[in-house]
């Protein structure tokens, strides 16, 4: 015969209330009973049933991280990483499961359609996509991390142009005008036919465009060269070797919008005979631990991804509580370090 909560209650001396306050939310109760109280759940062997508790609760116990690759993939992005762990440390807070929702068969569309949680943080996600109309049909409250700040989902990210205009703007101003750049790839759910777009990498484009351009150089043209990159150590080492190699005159710099990327360029280029920052100066965007122990370290945008994750999860929080949270813009900063330095020759 199953055991049920009214059980616990009498072989503890408490109500039911106080039991599922136990087993749900224990700040509402002295440790002394909560202790009591589980020591009753294990002398019966009382196992909750997960339906039963859903519907009476309308909640699943899960919130979760809509993915735009495959789940081996994005776990060797560190800057995804950082974001999973600061969603991870909310939700455990919490007292509610982290669900990773990857692509199933290439498709993150069937991954939001049957995803079981109740809320959905979205990377990259923008307003117009099939994956957000399936959200807003399904009534599932979301917020997008690094997505569009349209007013009508809350989005957490940084002013990705601003920092990129910035990034660039270092370069230039050691004297480089040969600069190539490693851009991010298109997420998931870019439309069909624009496979090179991705918001991110949009907004930081335009960012590079616009220093550059008050130096005279065009970004896209041959002073200024750009390839699109898997955001990985041995996508961002593929990528600088197809750069060298189709570039049309010798670069002095190379700008990643991924600091694993350009940390595997780094390690291609010093294969081919390249001294960092001596032959070529590189910078790459994040600030992962790994670009402070790097030789060279790296100079990068530092911006907060462990901060980024938690803010999206707490806003998600608030929505599923009835609130009408806005958005966040967070801060980054410059981090000028060993790679990059003024040419040993201006061309």
């Amino acid at each position: 015969m199953r055991v049920t909560i009214k059980d616990i209650a009498a072989r503890a001396g408490v109500s039911k209330t106080t039991v599922s306050f136990a087993l749900n939310d224990p700040k509402r109760i002295s440790e002394g009973t909560r202790k009591r109280v589980l020591e009753a759940v294990a002398e019966l062997g009382y196992e909750p049933d997960s339906v039963a508790r859903a519907l009476a609760t309308k909640r699943l116990g899960a919130i979760g991280l809509l993915l735009p690759q495959a789940l081996p993939e994005a776990l060797e992005n560190p800057y995804l990483c950082e974001l999973m762990r600061g969603i991870g440390e909310v939700c455990e807070d919490h007292g509610v499961a982290l669900s990773m929702l990857p692509p199933i068969r290439g498709m993150v569309e069937e991954a939001a359609r049957r995803a079981a949680v109740d809320a959905i943080l979205a990377i990259g996600l923008g307003p117009d996509t099939e994956v957000s109309k399936i959200l807003f049909r399904r009534h599932l409250p979301f917020v997008t991390i690094d997505g569009a700040a349209t007013g009508i989902v809350p989005n957490v990210g940084i002013d990705d142009e601003g920092a990129a205009e910035i990034l660039m703007s270092h370069i230039l101003g050691l004297g480089h005008r040969r600069i190539g750049v490693l851009r991010l790839r298109a997420e998931a759910w870019t439309p069909q036919g624009d496979s090179d777009y991705s918001p991110v990498s949009h907004r930081r484009m335009a960012g590079f465009a616009g220093a550059l351009a008050r130096h005279g150089i065009e970004l896209g043209g041959p002073d200024a060269p750009y390839i699109v990159a898997v955001e990985s150590y041995e996508g961002g080492a593929e990528a600088a070797k197809r750069l060298l190699a189709e570039a049309e005159k010798p670069l002095t710099a190379i700008v990643a919008m991924a600091d694993i990327v350009a940390l595997g360029a780094c390690d291609a280029l010093r294969a081919k005979g390249y001294s960092l920052p001596l032959d070529m100066s590189v910078a790459g965007f994040d600030d992962i631990p790994l670009a402070g122990r790097a030789s060279p370290s790296l100079t990068t945008i530092r911006q907060p991804g462990l901060e980024k994750g938690a803010s999206a999860a707490r806003i998600a929080f608030e929505l599923l509580e009835g609130g009408k949270p806005e958005g966040r813009s967070l801060d980054i900063a410059l981090v000028e370090r060993e790679s990059t330095a003024v040419p040993r020759r201006i061309p």
